[in-house]
């Protein structure tokens, strides 16, 4: 009986050894992982700040953009507008566009220098274009390095995920709509290709339409974070201020933006 029970307690002892090994195991296992996730997120890169209009005296905006798979260099820019349509102010719009300044200067229709220059591209944002209203001494909507849209909302295009923190000039609107188009350059699928247009050099520069996403903030009680939706397309050529509701034909430029978040401070 006594040699039995010292086997029993032996036994005994070894289960509880092993059973506080295992715990250490697993106790080392979750230290390991935990770290692992840390380390992930240290080496995150981490979002470019833009900071814009801090001498504006209305409500401070801070939008968070985060790219899709198709994204490169796009071209956009974001403004503020009444419930009814009216344009208010402009938050912040890519510096190529706002100097009608190019990485690859216009030479004439349809040929491009391979050095930076002046270039007119009508199709590149067309609804904001037409909602703004600010013509050149041409006559046409189009910035240019003579007449630019002011620094205090432009920069140059964000190579990848960002933050903007900008501010309304003025009080706003209980209710207004936050709007951002976005274009990138020869940007063809199926339906909108060059043969579609092929005697439009407007329409070839861009291709699949400037795409217009937008959201309605209710400063009484829609709280303090926002996402934008798309709602439609720009025209093809730049030629009107209308926007088209239909995208079915829009494929790849929609993945040009994975989320867009607007968060109110």
């Amino acid at each position: 009986m006594i040699i039995r029970e010292e086997k029993n307690q032996i036994a005994f002892v070894k289960i509880n050894q092993l059973a506080i090994e295992m715990k250490s195991l697993k106790i080392a296992l979750l230290i390991l992982l935990a770290s692992c996730a840390t380390t992930e997120k240290l080496g995150e890169t981490p979002l470019q700040q833009i900071v814009k209009n801090q001498q504006g005296k209305g409500i401070s905006f801070e939008i968070e953009f985060r790219k899709g798979k198709a994204h490169n260099h796009p071209t956009f820019a974001f403004w503020i507008e009444d419930l009814d349509g009216k344009y208010i102010q402009t938050l912040f719009v890519t510096q190529y566009i706002a100097t009608g300044t190019y990485a690859h200067g216009q030479l004439e229709p349809g040929k491009w220098n391979d050095v930076e220059g002046s270039a007119e591209r009508p199709a590149s944002l067309p609804y904001w274009l037409h909602k703004r209203n600010v013509k050149n001494r041409k006559g046409t909507l189009l910035p240019t390095a003579d007449e630019p849209v002011p620094d205090a909302c432009t920069a140059a295009t964000p190579k990848s995920d960002f933050i903007l923190n900008t501010k309304a000039d003025a009080q706003l609107p209980k209710k207004f709509r936050l709007l951002m188009e976005i274009n990138q350059p020869w940007d063809s699928n199926a339906f909108w290709n060059n043969a579609k247009y092929p005697e439009s050099w407007d329409y070839r520069a861009s291709l699949q339409p400037a795409l217009v996403y937008a959201t309605t903030i209710d400063l009484e009680n829609g709280g303090n974070e926002y996402w934008l939706n798309p709602v439609g397309h720009s025209h093809w050529t730049g030629e009107d201020g209308k926007l088209y509701t239909d995208i079915t034909s829009i494929t790849t430029a929609k993945e040009i933006v994975e989320q867009i978040i607007v968060k109110l401070k």
